[in-house]
Parts: structure tokens; sequence; C-alpha cells
């Protein structure tokens, strides 16, 4: 046997979970699905009043972080009659962004950001802003969301940058029941990799702060990222070694995790 073959392999994921297990299951392994991710909420009054800030005050940057976070300023802005102008107002101001997602939302409107991550993380496009030129007192508008808007913030204003926090959507945390069995099956090492297709999925984990997750990941227990952005929270957590296909796509990444495992038995 090779590859895939009695496998055990966890899926951290919600949307396109059953995707991904059924992709595990044709390539001869055995998956379990830890849904971690948590529910996602569209905060309406928050997306109110961040568009009104938005329409109303001025601002050097604009920074898209999340397709669905672009999404959903647009729904509410068209909802109250402004959507002609925070189109506008987007295409009128120096436009930062990371991600496929938002890329893609951006096209929907014949719009071109000045700046894009190059690698889909944040940490690129603000290594960018950085090198900009005359950023004290520069006004951001900073579309972000979940554990990481604060430290995003942080970070501008530490630049020099004012920061104006859009938040429009965010996640409520996930079931504590499921949350809690794949934390144990991690632990105890009876799952053979665990596949995360979100960095919130990681950050949800080692909320427990529980040393013994990361020490079962650098002994006997694969961790699967789907894309950099997921690959680098899991090391930052001191993961030696992430499983990451050569590109960002949920089919790929099955099938050269088989392939994976079956360079490892020759």
């Amino acid at each position: 046997m090779s590859g895939l073959a009695n496998k055990k392999v966890g899926i951290a994921a919600t949307r396109k979970a059953e995707e991904i297990s059924t992709l595990v299951k044709k390539n001869g392994g055995q998956p379990s699905l830890f849904s971690i991710q948590g529910e996602q909420v569209f905060d309406d009054l928050t997306c109110e009043q961040n568009i009104a800030a938005l329409l109303t005050e001025s601002f050097d940057y604009i920074i898209l972080t999340t397709g669905i976070g672009a999404s959903s300023l647009e729904r509410i802005a068209k909802e109250k009659g402004y959507e002609t102008e925070f189109i506008q107002k987007v295409a009128a101001t120096t436009l930062a962004i990371r991600g496929s997602k938002t890329f893609n939302w951006l096209k929907q409107h014949s719009l071109s950001p000045d700046f894009i991550s190059s690698d889909g993380t944040m940490k690129d496009l603000l290594a960018t802003l950085k090198k900009q030129p005359n950023k004290i007192g520069q006004r951001v508008f900073l579309q972000a969301y979940n554990q990481d808007d604060a430290l995003l913030k942080d970070a501008l204003q530490h630049m020099g940058y004012e920061v104006y926090l859009a938040k429009p959507c965010f996640y409520r945390a996930p079931n504590r029941e499921t949350l809690a069995r794949l934390q144990n099956h991690i632990i105890h090492q009876s799952l053979d990799a665990v596949i995360f297709t979100s960095k919130t999925q990681v950050q949800n984990l080692f909320n427990a702060a529980d040393e013994r997750l990361g020490q079962a990941f650098n002994e006997d227990v694969l961790a699967v990222a789907v894309g950099k952005v997921t690959a680098q929270e899991l090391m930052d957590r001191q993961i030696a070694e992430v499983f990451l296909p050569t590109k960002p796509k949920m089919g790929r990444m099955v099938v050269e995790l088989k392939q994976y495992y079956q360079q490892l038995v020759g």
C-alpha cells in the first residue's frame, strides 16, 4: 500500500469540507471532519457605519484584505443607494489588496490595485506599505476581520499611518466539542495528517495554548495547509514541517499529499 492508503486525515474546514473529504477517499485516505472555522457573521450595522465613514471622510489609502469583506461593504452600499459613490471612492483612492478573491472582486468592477501582495499575505503587503514615503499622518481605511484586525491596525499605526478599522464580518467561535475532539485526536496522534484551509482554523485550534498540540505536529501528525497564509500561521506556532501544495487548490493539495506519502515509502 502507498499514498493515502489507510491514512487518517482530519479536515478542519467548513467550506468545501465535503469536497475535500471525497477527494481524500478517492485517493485511498480515511477522512474525518472537524469543522473549527466558526460561524461567519455579517454585521450590517457596522457595514453601514463603515460605508458612511468611507464616503464622508478623506482617506489616502484603502486596504482590502478579503473578497467577502469587500463584497459585504458593496452589498450594504447598494442597499442604501450608495453603490455608485462607493465604487467611485474605491477607484479614486490609492488601493492596496491581498488575496485572489479580493482581486477577483476588483475585476468585476474593472478596478486595479495600486499595490498587491505578491504572495497573498498581509506580511508582504505591510512590507510594501512600510516603504512608501510620507507615511506620517496619512489616513488608511482598513477592511479587516477576525483575530488579526488589532494587529494589522497596530502595525500600520506604528509605521505612522492613521487607521480607520472597518470590520464588516467576523467569525464566532467554533463548537467547543468539535474543537476539543480535534485537539484530542492530534494530542494522542490518532490522525496522520490534518488539513487546514484558513488561518482562522489554526488560530481556533491553538487558542487552548496546549503545548502538546505543537509537539504532536512535530512528531507524527502532519500539518497540511492549502495556501501560504495558512502555512505561515502554522509555522508561527513553531511547527517545523508544514505540507504546502505547489498551487493553492484543494484537488492539487490532496493529490500532492498522496504523492508525498508515496515518496516516503520509496
